[in-house]
């Protein structure tokens, strides 16, 4: 029997996501991939698969069950109740799922998104090059839909994952309470002095009205100078679109290829994981950087992933936070990047 993870159980948005269908803006197609990419990153690097592809799990939780063989799994993301067997998993970790053992997932303290990668392949077909799910076309992962209870993603090209569970520590996964960083424009023009003051000073919220595909917030309207309309431009994860009823949205990872309503700034690259990690009804602010500190922001957290999430033996006992937290994280640790023996 060849190994794959059956679904036993999903909450809505559960999707199969790589890094993202790229170069096909041009041609209006979405390139989808992860919300949060550090968190992705930081599972895929700790399975040996920098290149893979990961399941995407939101707030509605995941069951899966190894089937046909030993299955290495790597977590990471938002600040979910993981669970093996039942028994408690740090929130991030490596663990082998051996088969017929299950592996749960629901949201927990903190955190909208999390990341499962695999220590092997998923075998699913790509679809213009990815394996990243678009629901609204209908494009990548499972027959192009969420994943639902009873599906089966086979798996190849399997792993050895350590025989233990270990914790998984990435040091761009902190979370910062510290407010968005911004860049203005490209079209801070078609907006009033007020609106402009009002995004940087402002306690947004996140509505749950959003979705993979743009972050609504409620807060105060942002008014415009000269209408809200432009002639359609493209659009970057990240961009503060401002359409006529005056509240923005946040365009995220399924976000359309064009857009005719004007953006008041943009969210940096570095800060996209933060914001993706926000859950409706919780709160955010905005802070206006130059160029030169997002340029090095960015290159920062390019510089901490290239180095790779460290993983190191948890404590003896009930796998829970309070035995990650007594885990030595530095001391004895590994970079997921090299190879290691895992006998």
């Amino acid at each position: 029997m060849t190994a794959a993870l059956r679904i036993r159980a999903a909450g809505p948005g559960v999707t199969v996501q790589d890094a993202g269908r790229r170069g096909l803006l041009r041609f209006g197609v979405t390139p989808a991939g992860p919300m949060d990419e550090g968190a992705f990153a930081a599972a895929t690097l700790a399975a040996g698969a920098p290149s893979g592809a990961a399941i995407e799990v939101s707030l509605g939780g995941v069951e899966l069950e190894a089937e046909g063989a030993a299955i290495g799994l790597a977590l990471a993301g938002g600040v979910f109740d993981a669970r093996l067997d039942g028994r408690a998993l740090p929130a991030a970790c490596v663990v082998r799922l051996a088969a017929g053992a299950k592996l749960s997932l629901r949201a927990g303290p903190s955190g909208a998104w999390c990341y499962v990668a695999i220590f092997g392949r998923i075998d699913l077909a790509p679809v213009l090059g990815s394996l990243a799910t678009h629901v609204r076309t209908g494009l990548g992962g499972l027959h192009g839909r969420c994943l639902r209870a009873g599906d089966v993603l086979p798996i190849a090209d399997l792993r050895e994952a350590p025989a233990e569970p270990m914790a998984l520590d990435a040091l761009w996964l902190a979370r910062e309470t510290a407010p968005l960083r911004v860049l203005l424009g490209p079209q801070d023009d078609y907006f009033t002095a007020p609106a402009i003051d009002a995004l940087l000073c402002a306690n947004w919220r996140l509505s749950p009205r959003s979705d993979r595909m743009a972050y609504r917030l409620d807060g105060p309207r942002l008014e415009h100078a000269k209408g809200h309309d432009i002639v359609s431009d493209g659009v970057a994860f990240g961009a503060i679109q401002v359409p006529g009823d005056g509240a923005p949205l946040v365009l995220m990872a399924d976000r359309q290829p064009t857009g005719g309503y004007p953006k008041i700034a943009h969210v940096i690259g570095a800060d996209l994981g933060a914001l993706a990690q926000t859950r409706p009804g919780e709160g955010l602010r905005f802070r206006q950087i130059t160029w030169e500190e997002a340029v090095a922001a960015r290159r920062a957290r390019g510089e901490a992933i290239a180095a790779g999430p460290r993983l190191a033996l948890l404590a003896q006992g009930e796998l829970s936070s309070e035995a990650l937290l007594s885990a030595n994280l530095v001391g004895g640790a590994v970079s997921a990047t090299q190879d290691r023996d895992m006998d």
